[in-house]
């Protein structure tokens, strides 16, 4: 083989290396995006899900015992939200759009989620155990199904638990959907090639969220699609 073979051989071996370097980063990047993207949804309806939990925690429909355990279940859960559009903006100015949408649905005072956090994948260790903390309590406030379907008796009351079991689906579907984009992008993080030339920079590791969004014993399971499914399993049968 002369040398001017062995040079064309040596400039088509990098040029293929080079081809999937850049087809793998532009991967990477595209899976990084879904994880912030599928964050910001996710913290969307958990959010949702904490306005409708302190409705019904205010709505003076429970005993004042239940009222306060939601009540501060809820503000606890609230409380640990941060702020960090700025941040997330100039990270990746391309999803402006979609954090000011974000900015726009919490309106209502909620606070917005921090930006370390929407990048990593994950909520954290103390949000994760929040919001299964409130999973808990609408547990025990909502436990006794005969006090539960009194609910359902009033008007209001029936409005308000609709609205959770509408919120607590949407957190369930979302929570799946994130964990499926971080195990997309861990896996091709994992790829010997996607190390070797650290196409991942210095982007942290996106990680699944870990937390208790089992469906409450007491509240009712819809048939719609932007609900809850009626033969999904409940707590008592997970």
């Amino acid at each position: 083989m002369t040398w001017s073979e062995i040079a064309v051989l040596v400039i088509v071996i990098v040029a293929i290396g080079l081809t999937i370097a850049v087809t793998s980063a532009r991967r990477l990047d595209r899976l990084h995006r879904k994880v912030v993207a599928s964050r910001l949804a996710l913290d969307s309806q958990l959010l949702r899900r904490a306005h409708a939990t302190g409705e019904l925690a205010a709505s003076g429909l429970l005993d004042p015992v239940s009222s306060v355990l939601l009540a501060d279940a809820t503000a606890s859960v609230i409380g640990v939200s941060g702020d960090g559009d700025h941040e997330l903006i100039t990270a990746m100015p391309d999803l402006s759009e979609l954090v000011a949408a974000h900015r726009d649905a919490q309106k209502d005072g909620l606070p917005r989620l921090a930006v370390n956090q929407a990048l990593s994948g994950s909520l954290g260790d103390g949000r994760e155990a929040r919001e299964s903390g409130l999973t808990a309590v609408v547990d025990e406030v909502l436990g006794d199904k005969e006090e539960s379907a009194a609910l359902y008796l009033d008007e209001d009351g029936a409005a308000l638990l609709g609205a959770l079991s509408s919120a607590w689906y949407r957190v369930q579907l979302a929570r799946r959907f994130h964990n499926e984009s971080v195990l997309q992008a861990q896996r091709v993080r994992s790829n010997p090639l996607v190390r070797f030339f650290r196409l991942a920079g210095y982007a942290a590791m996106p990680t699944t969220v870990e937390l208790d969004d089992g469906w409450p014993a007491g509240l009712r399971q819809v048939t719609s699609l932007s609900a809850r499914p009626a033969n999904s399993p409940s707590r008592s049968q997970q």
